[in-house]
């Protein structure tokens, strides 16, 4: 794994390696537990076929991340020649940052936000749309970019790919499960007098998967929020320019709240992946929200600037 320049926050980091053990403990557990269900239902051997779909179906869409993101929003890819001030600013990043340039394309949408995404630093790409282009000066834009170059750089699609996993299987097992697909033919029947029937069974797998499902989600993203923190912090310690970010923040929900309801709900799947979820009017402290809410990443972006021994105006002095 290549080294980067970006600066770390042990507490951040702290909190998010308690998130992955949790996660990672939700997981082992919940195998465990299904193993013994089927054991008892006289199906074994699904769980494994199961746990191999799942963790495919995971492998795929990491794997093809950057591929399926870029195509979600439309986005071109775009060379030095066609977008140089963009390029340019990238490429003087990725040189602070110490780390391998990514495909650089732009989303023709009035939206103004930007999103990363790839399988490795080696194989990313950082997308703006043309509506973040037309609304930020070039300190912000320097940023938002510098943010997203940090979940790049950190791998952060792997790790919620990987975070994820336990929730991916457990929402298969309890759609399978409710059309009976689940401990289906070959397992024990409801009047067998050996063993408990396949019917108590099959609830009670569902009942652990709803389960798992849901704190498998809440922790997902708990961690999500952690990251994006994390990217704040290290994208304005590399630019040192806190202040710059959080008036790009400022600007961009902002911004939102103009776009048709239509429009937003268009990209709502990318939402985990921008910059700033494109939701008008909702606040972010809530324990399903994949962002933090604004004052929360101003708050820290505040103490940056403290840290740098930089001014800081909250991000609204660009508002007036």
């Amino acid at each position: 794994m290549s080294s980067n320049r970006f600066v770390k926050d042990t507490g951040l980091t702290v909190r998010m390696t308690t998130v992955m053990f949790l996660l990672g403990l939700l997981f082992v557990g919940f195998f465990v537990v299904l193993m013994g269900i089927a054991a008892q239902a006289g199906a074994a051997g699904l769980i494994p076929v199961i746990g191999l779909i799942g963790v495919g179906i995971a492998w795929w869409q990491w794997y093809n991340s950057d591929k399926m993101a870029l195509r979600a929003m439309r986005a071109r890819v775009v060379t030095p020649e066609q977008a140089p001030e963009l390029h340019g600013m990238i490429d003087r990043l990725c040189t602070l940052a110490d780390m391998p340039k990514p495909v650089v394309a732009i989303s023709d949408t009035d939206l103004p936000n930007a999103f990363a995404t790839g399988r490795s630093p080696q194989r990313a790409a950082v997308c703006v749309t043309t509506g973040i282009l037309n609304t930020l000066t070039a300190e912000e834009l320097e940023g938002v970019l510098a943010h997203e170059l940090s979940h790049v750089a950190h791998r952060d699609v792997l790790v919620m790919t990987v975070a994820s996993s336990a929730g991916v299987i457990a929402g298969m097992i309890t759609q399978w499960g409710q059309y009976g697909l689940f401990f289906g033919g070959g397992g024990r029947r409801d009047d067998d007098e050996d063993g408990p029937g396949a019917l108590p069974l099959l609830l009670i797998a569902l009942l652990v998967s709803v389960v798992v499902y849901a704190i498998s989600f809440v922790l997902t993203r708990m961690l999500s929020r952690y990251r994006e923190l994390c990217a704040d912090r290290s994208g304005a310690l590399l630019t040192q320019q806190p202040g710059a970010l959080a008036s790009a923040l400022v600007k961009i929900s902002g911004e939102t709240n103009a776009i048709p309801q239509r429009d937003l709900r268009e990209v709502s799947k990318m939402n985990a992946f921008f910059i700033t979820p494109a939701v008008a009017g909702l606040s972010m402290r809530t324990l399903t929200s994949t962002h933090p809410s604004l004052e929360q990443r101003l708050e820290q972006l505040s103490k940056v600037a403290a840290e740098l021994g930089r001014p800081f105006d909250g991000g609204f002095e660009q508002q007036r």
